[in-house]
């Protein structure tokens, strides 16, 4: 196993920071000659040049530029750990990285990460998204992120350790622009038959949903886009393009946000939301305020 020498990252660190040897054996309080010594032996392990000559100038070379930015995670993590361990909180915001199934509702998920804000203690919000919720696993793992939001739980193969905790459910909703929604709303929903609609990507769980809900009640649509992204399905349906679903909770936020109408409810279209994190008892205050509200106040 390779191993690195800190202290030799270090002294890379400070000279990229300040701009130069001289600058940097000042705050360093070490001789030029020490300083050049360490970063010829962190190059050395690398197998790459972390600087160039430019003039009489040093510039980070294209491995120099990688190696910054991580050695600037690492120092500032470092000091951020120390801090903590010695409650020494200095105003620093507390770390919140959110994986998010990009399935789900851009306005269901401010509902359900809002609560972070209104913390005592301050929370800096990081969001991460992809198109499934396995994507985070891994990340999950080893702490890179804090939690997953999916509208599924972790499925039985899942190689990593993990636990899948219910925030609630709700209904659906099918909204239309005024003139679309007008048409169908007399004989919903089997007025649905050969209409336009927007549905979601075609391997997520709220399509199969609506699939197996069109199948039982031999309604064929005609689906003319495929969007994961309600925000985008909204605009496409402002615009007249067809009929498409959301959820029930978020219904008068998006009447009012888009101009469309409601065409008609499904409360036996269940959505269902998770929190996913390797804990099964939540320790981190942000995860443990979303949850709560999240069961007792927004799918209540």
């Amino acid at each position: 196993m390779d191993w690195l020498n800190y202290h030799h990252l270090l002294y890379f660190w400070v000279v990229a920071k300040e701009g130069g040897i001289t600058q940097a054996s000042k705050v360093l309080r070490l001789a030029h000659p020490t300083i050049s010594g360490q970063i010829h032996r962190l190059e050395e392990v690398l197998g790459n040049k972390l600087f160039a000559r430019k003039g009489r100038s040093l510039v980070l070379t294209e491995t120099g530029r990688v190696a910054f930015r991580y050695a600037d995670e690492i120092f500032s993590l470092g000091q951020e750990f120390l801090d903590t361990v010695k409650g020494r909180g200095g105003g620093k915001p507390l770390r919140l990285v959110v994986g998010v199934s990009d399935v789900l509702a851009k306005s269901i998920v401010h509902r359900i990460l809002e609560p972070a804000f209104r913390l005592e203690d301050k929370v800096r919000v990081i969001c991460r998204e992809n198109r499934s919720a396995e994507a985070f696993l891994g990340e999950l793992a080893v702490h890179q992120i804090d939690v997953i939001l999916s509208d599924a739980p972790a499925g039985p193969g899942t190689p990593v350790r993990v636990f899948s905790h219910p925030l609630g459910e709700c209904g659906t909703s099918l909204f239309a622009a005024p003139r679309l929604a007008k048409a169908c709303r007399a004989s919903f929903p089997r007025s649905l038959h050969g209409v336009p609609v927007i549905l979601p990507g075609s391997d997520s769980t709220f399509r199969r949903a609506l699939n197996e809900w069109f199948a039982a009640r031999g309604i064929r649509p005609e689906v003319v886009a495929e969007l994961d992204d309600t925000a985008l399905a909204s605009e496409f349906a402002e615009a007249g393009l067809g009929v498409f679903a959301g959820p029930d909770v978020i219904e008068d936020e998006i009447r009012a946000r888009y101009r469309v109408q409601l065409v008609g409810r499904v409360k036996a279209i269940r959505q269902r939301f998770y929190a996913i994190s390797i804990e099964r008892k939540i320790k981190h205050p942000a995860v443990a305020a979303i949850c709560e509200v999240a069961r007792k106040d927004i799918f209540a």
